[in-house]
């Protein structure tokens, strides 16, 4: 009997071995120690430079863990985001979701620089987003997890991708729900990554619509507080202050933790694309509600789930560069 338990054991640790050390990719293994020997200290570095970031700019933290999203998205977590346009490359940065919206880019550029410094040509740049994203994570209150590593950089971008691929904020449920399943990622992984809301900030562009006209009709979106839609449209009008910034999480908003999902069961999430996750899935609704209840639930889930979109179609092997600047293909002149 103790030698089928041993045996059942030892199934169990295989079964498990993938996701804590190392994922299989096309060309390669990620796995956390990638870099203990080519370059010792850049998890280090990487470290010092994202809580200096933040330190100074608490929203930075957001602005990183959405950079690693927006990444992953498009072509899978392989840096494009980073480019800049140049010769035949139309930046990514171009696109709907992240033209006056992401940043943080001259944090990672920072981090870039040191590293080139310390171990020159050895830390890939989407390596650097997937560190950094843990990094914000766990310097704002959230979980921690080993980073699988050994992702190389893209010599391309999409504008395409990065406007069909990435989930908008007035998205339907159905249509979030097919973007994440296309990137192999399932409603768990949905409602989990979702909770990277409790911290940072969304523009008035991005959820007026459910403020003055949800469904095409003038009338504000049914499913969101009332008292809490009167807040928000004094500084949200019909027109103008489209870069006006607020809270997506109203109560902690710089900590994370599970009051977003908090939110979301008393119709305070901020985004249609956060809402609905309560209101038109009872699967997801499901898991709203226990990760409302269960912080510790919501912490182990994204972690996994963060490990698991990390591993998008990454580049590894003989696939891919490793950018001696992130922001260019190696050999391209800053004009």
């Amino acid at each position: 009997m103790s030698l089928c338990m041993s045996f059942i054991l030892i199934l169990s640790l295989l079964a498990f071995a993938p996701l804590c050390f190392s994922y299989k990719s096309f060309g390669g293994y990620l796995y956390p120690q990638f870099y203990d020997h080519s370059c010792p200290k850049a998890q280090e570095i990487i470290k010092s430079v994202v809580a200096q970031a933040v330190a100074k700019e608490t929203r930075m933290a957001a602005s990183l863990l959405r950079l690693h999203f927006h990444d992953c998205f498009v072509k899978g977590c392989d840096g494009s985001i980073l480019l800049d346009s140049s010769g035949t490359i139309i930046s990514e940065k171009r696109s709907n979701p992240n033209r006056n919206s992401a940043r943080g880019f001259e944090v990672i550029d920072e981090i870039k620089s040191a590293l080139e410094k310390e171990c020159p040509e050895t830390v890939s740049c989407a390596d650097i987003l997937a560190i950094a994203a843990r990094d914000s994570t766990v310097l704002t209150g959230g979980p921690s997890w080993e980073v699988p590593l050994g992702r190389r950089d893209s010599e391309s971008a999409s504008l395409s991708g990065s406007n069909n691929n990435i989930p908008a904020p007035n998205n339907t449920f159905q249509t979030i729900l097919t973007k994440f399943m296309l990137q192999g990622l399932d409603i768990v992984d949905l409602v989990a990554l979702s909770g990277s809301h409790t911290i940072g900030d969304s523009r008035c562009t991005s959820f007026r619509q459910r403020l003055y006209n949800q469904s095409g009709n003038g009338q504000p979106d049914y499913s969101l507080d009332q008292s809490y839609a009167a807040q928000l449209r004094t500084n949200c009008p019909k027109s103008g202050g489209d870069q006006n910034l607020f809270f997506l999480d109203n109560v902690s908003p710089t900590k994370f933790d599970n009051y977003y999902f908090k939110n979301l069961l008393i119709f305070k999430g901020l985004l249609n694309s956060d809402e609905v996750l309560f209101t038109k899935n009872e699967e997801s609704m499901e898991l709203v509600k226990a990760y409302a209840e269960n912080n510790d639930l919501f912490f182990n889930q994204f972690a996994i789930s963060m490990i698991k979109m990390g591993n998008i179609s990454p580049l590894t092997g003989l696939k891919g560069v490793i950018r001696k600047n992130c922001r260019r293909v190696n050999g391209i002149i800053k004009q």
